[in-house]
């Protein structure tokens, strides 16, 4: 099951609560509920009126224009397996979120080599697709946004991939190198610290297109290539919620060997950075919390 759906230009606001039992990957509300935890204010949380999918924790507020539309992939195994925000106009994603749990970070299936390697989207209206593969001898690389070895679960998982609104243009330098080093780094974090299967990390990644200062070229076959790529990060468990970014600018240069925690910032950071307002379905008070400061030695990186 695929479907999409474009954001209608309304206010995407509501009062949220984070629910017990199966639903606390969302923010559901407004309303209270016999047996739910009461009703908490959150003033910048999406409409699940309009999807229930938008009151997941992975995904950012929605830029909420005509001109976007969410795109979100299902697998009949596994569920929900990643969402995309894509701007009609530019021709480009704004980010990918998806999740990573002791479920879908099995390795069950080998990554996929289809013909075509990066198929249109499915669920993306044809008259917004690229009428052919616009990467091919343009010198950058497909990049992933959803890593393909992060939906090694099962082939559908993988396949939907490779779908060209889950990819970015980026350097092969870049993409096979720092990048790649960030992607191993939230992958072995779920699996290292997932020892109990109570871990969830909530994972929301792009490259800025949204201000010119931010846009590295435009390609002569009309890609936009990110001056700058992010990670948030978001992780829950036992103890509570941690969040983290990566913002790390995008360069036709090996830095493979760079320590990961000199690209470490703050949500709160990385917001004012692109704009996009992150994790905005968790409680207010949660959110600003967690999102004012960040300890990347919690995480397992040092200077």
């Amino acid at each position: 099951m695929k479907i999409f759906k474009k954001i209608l230009p309304v206010a995407l606001c509501a009062l949220a609560i984070i629910s017990c039992g199966d639903d606390e990957d969302y923010a559901v509300g407004p309303g209270t509920q016999p047996g739910k935890k009461p009703v908490v204010a959150n003033v910048n949380a999406n409409l699940t009126a309009l999807h229930k999918e938008y009151g997941r924790l992975e995904v950012p507020r929605l830029k909420g224009t005509e001109d976007n539309l969410v795109l979100i992939h299902y697998t009949s195994q596994y569920g929900l397996n990643y969402m995309v925000e894509w701007d009609c106009v530019k021709k480009s994603q704004r980010w990918t979120c998806y999740t990573l749990d002791s479920k879908n970070s099995v390795k069950s299936v080998s990554r996929y080599y289809g013909d075509p390697q990066y198929p249109n989207d499915p669920d993306l209206p044809s008259v917004y697709r690229f009428a052919e593969d616009p990467y091919w001898g343009s010198g950058f690389d497909h990049g992933h946004i959803c890593p393909s070895y992060d939906r090694l679960c099962s082939t559908e998982a993988n396949i939907q991939t490779f779908y060209m609104t889950n990819m970015q243009p980026q350097y092969n330098k870049f993409n096979a190198g720092l990048w790649l080093k960030m992607e191993n780094f939230v992958s072995n974090y779920i699996k290292n610290s997932n020892q109990n299967g109570t871990d969830t990390l909530y994972v929301c990644k792009g490259g800025t297109i949204d201000n010119a200062s931010q846009i590295l070229v435009t390609t002569t076959k009309g890609m936009i290539v990110p001056k700058y790529f992010y990670m948030a990060l978001l992780c829950k468990n036992n103890q509570g919620y941690k969040a983290m970014a990566f913002w790390v600018e995008h360069r036709n240069e090996d830095r493979s060997t760079d320590n990961l925690f000199s690209y470490v910032i703050s949500i709160d950071r990385l917001e004012a950075l692109t704009g996009i307002d992150f994790f905005c379905n968790l409680p207010d008070d949660t959110e600003e919390t967690i999102e004012k400061v960040v300890y990347p030695n919690s995480w397992g990186l040092k200077q």
